[in-house]
């Protein structure tokens, strides 16, 4: 760039970045850039002229959800109405679609700054063609990644706040149910109403007692149960280790949808296989579906049969990739067996899985499968809404919305899981050492 003399302009950042948040390209145009501060000027006015009534309509039907409820005169339709949910939906693409106009008007502002800023200190602003190829080689990482950012700004912001915003407001049947009746905003009721109404609080806190202890047991007990046979297996005297493995991985290579509506039947309290040998036997049978105890152990059975698999594979190649010295002095300072697996196994193969078995808790949780297929919640539970004695969370929430049409509670609901999940894995993990080792990351 050509130097010029620094004396005579000291203030063009000012009163380029002046002009540009006043007028996009105000600021372009007075440092010399004609060509790109008519292209910001053009886009501004397109924006005023094209979006401003739309974008105003928006933010009407986003703030009121609508005034005009719908209108039946003779079982027929006088009067459409305004539809709560899609001016709410409406309403926050403009607002994203604002939001990025922000972004660009902020980006003209900065621009006009430091071009002004290169003309205090002397030297020539770029011309269009330079800042076209400066936008090319410099920019080039920004410009892929911007379709993926709209990507995410419209189907993964979008569809979070739409669901976050459900729970500040009434949507819900029978009186709040869009297009033949309005929705309001409700500000935290909902929330209120979950922790203070007995009709709502009996069930969250059942639920998520219950949802609490699955994650943890069902967790665990995979785990170590893929531990267990992961150590059995590697043991220098078992023979046919790829038999056996073969074997015990095939539960995870069954469709879990399939395989569990067979342990529906097997488990079945009357006709069950199971209950036919112990009454054969001259026992009682166990209500394994029918009984709340029993269903919740029903299903914790079920799932280790599920999960153990994937944790003795993972489990299996950790531990060949263990320091068999260790265990040869361990030998040498006459430790047992079951003190070479306590302290030297289950430390090792704890470090190397920590993030996987947060992963896993995680995802027990929310295991809706595992609930909905087996139980479908059931036994009933009388002193709880729309919830059985073995649903978790989000089996609730599935009943919740699709079966009553409560959104407003489900997505209360639905948040208090994100809380709750996203909180314990990032204190949990933060704890590890895998997180605290930067070698590790």
């Amino acid at each position: 760039m050509e130097k010029r003399d620094r004396g005579l302009h000291s203030r063009h950042r000012v009163v380029a970045s002046v002009l540009s948040t006043i007028g996009m390209g105000l600021g372009q145009v007075y440092n010399g850039q004609i060509v790109k501060g008519i292209l910001y000027l053009l886009l501004e006015i397109y924006v005023l002229i094209f979006w401003t009534h739309p974008f105003l309509q928006a933010m009407w039907g986003l703030i009121t959800l609508g005034d005009t409820p719908q209108k039946r005169a003779r079982g027929r339709i006088v009067v459409e109405g305004d539809h709560s949910i899609f001016l709410m939906i409406g309403g926050l693409i403009f607002l994203l679609l604002f939001l990025l106009f922000l972004f660009v008007y902020y980006q003209n502002i900065r621009d006009a700054y430091l071009n002004g800023k290169l003309r205090d200190q002397g030297f020539a602003v770029p011309s269009f063609k330079q800042t076209l190829k400066n936008v090319w080689e410099k920019g080039y990482p920004y410009i892929l990644l911007t379709p993926t950012l709209l990507f995410t700004l419209f189907l993964t912001v979008l569809p979070l706040l739409f669901g976050i915003l459900i729970a500040f407001t009434n949507y819900s049947a029978p009186y709040h149910l869009p297009p033949k009746t309005l929705v309001d905003w409700v500000g935290f009721k909902s929330f209120i109403d979950l922790f203070q109404l007995k009709t709502w609080s009996t069930t969250f806190y059942g639920v998520i007692t219950w949802n609490i202890i699955w994650a943890v047991v069902s967790t665990f007990t995979t785990y170590f149960a893929g531990l267990f046979y992961a150590t059995i297996i590697n043991h220098k005297r078992i023979r046919l280790k790829k038999l056996w493995r073969s074997i015990f991985i095939l539960p995870w290579a069954i469709p879990q949808f399939i395989a569990i509506l067979i342990f529906r039947n097997i488990f079945n309290g009357q006709f069950g296989p199971i209950n036919k040998m112990l009454m054969d036997m001259g026992f009682q049978g166990i209500p394994w579906l029918s009984d709340p105890f029993w269903a919740k152990v029903t299903i914790i059975v079920v799932n280790i049969w599920f999960g153990f698999p994937y944790w003795m594979a993972l489990m299996s190649g950790v531990l060949t990739g263990i320091d068999r010295e260790m265990y040869e002095a361990a030998d040498v300072d006459g430790a047992t067996g079951m003190q070479k697996f306590w302290k030297l196994t289950v430390p090792m193969v704890l470090y190397a899985t920590m993030p996987l078995l947060i992963m896993s808790f995680a995802f027990n949780f929310n295991n809706f499968n595992m609930i909905y297929l087996l139980t479908s919640g059931g036994p009933a539970n009388p002193n709880y809404s729309f919830a059985g004695s073995t649903d978790i969370l989000i089996s609730w929430i599935y009943k919740l919305t699709l079966d009553q049409s409560q959104f407003n509670m489900a997505s209360v609901v639905s948040i208090l899981i994100f809380i709750v999940v996203a909180t314990f894995s990032i204190w949990n993990f933060s704890r590890t050492r895998a997180f605290k080792e930067e070698d590790m990351m």
